[in-house]
């Protein structure tokens, strides 16, 4: 079951009303955000230091690209918005200091001085790195669980936002680890 699958089952079950949001094909929501232009993201050094504000042109490749570059369990999670399994990724129990940035495009996202062990299996922060690096949506699910969250620069799925998070945002961002690449602080 997935995260999405998951929570939508706890808010059925426990009789809170749902309003479903008007059904969208993925394909159709990634080709309408992947359709170019620019975008204002903040550069940051492998460090975690931060660089300079810029505006770039959108990443945007076909789909045969994008499978050349990931994985497939990458391309599924980061493409098409699917989720990997909790406690299987690299990432949901890494306690060293970096940055992780987007495997798609090398943005820069998290930083690991906002990460915390939510307990949920996947990585969890408590806020990016900058906020103009990342995109939030509503939910394909319901408007009581989450927004998708993804890459500003390339619109990679990344995971999605909670808001039982801790101080001081209260947010949880629930990131995939297949969709991050650590760099490891020196």
């Amino acid at each position: 079951m997935t995260r999405r699958g998951f929570c939508q089952f706890v808010v059925l079950a426990s009789g809170v009303p749902v309003f479903p949001l008007p059904a969208r094909r993925w394909g159709q929501a990634r080709e309408t955000r992947s359709s170019g232009g620019e975008v204002q993201i903040v550069l940051f050094s492998d460090a975690g230091v931060r660089l300079e504000t810029v505006r770039t042109r959108k990443v945007v490749k076909s789909d045969e690209e994008w499978r050349r570059q990931l994985s497939p369990l990458a391309f599924n999670v980061a493409r098409r918005g699917q989720t990997e399994r909790p406690f299987s990724g690299d990432y949901w129990n890494l306690h060293e200091k970096g940055l992780f940035r987007c495997v798609c495009c090398d943005t820069a996202l998290f930083s690991s001085a906002a990460k915390f062990d939510s307990g949920t299996g996947w990585p969890s922060f408590w806020q990016p790195i900058a906020v103009e690096n990342v995109e939030r949506h509503p939910s394909r699910v319901t408007i009581h669980v989450e927004s998708e969250v993804t890459c500003r620069l390339c619109d990679a799925h990344l995971g999605d936002v909670f808001d039982d998070g801790p101080r001081p945002t209260g947010l949880r961002y629930c990131i995939d680890s297949v969709s991050l690449r650590f760099v490891k602080s020196v």
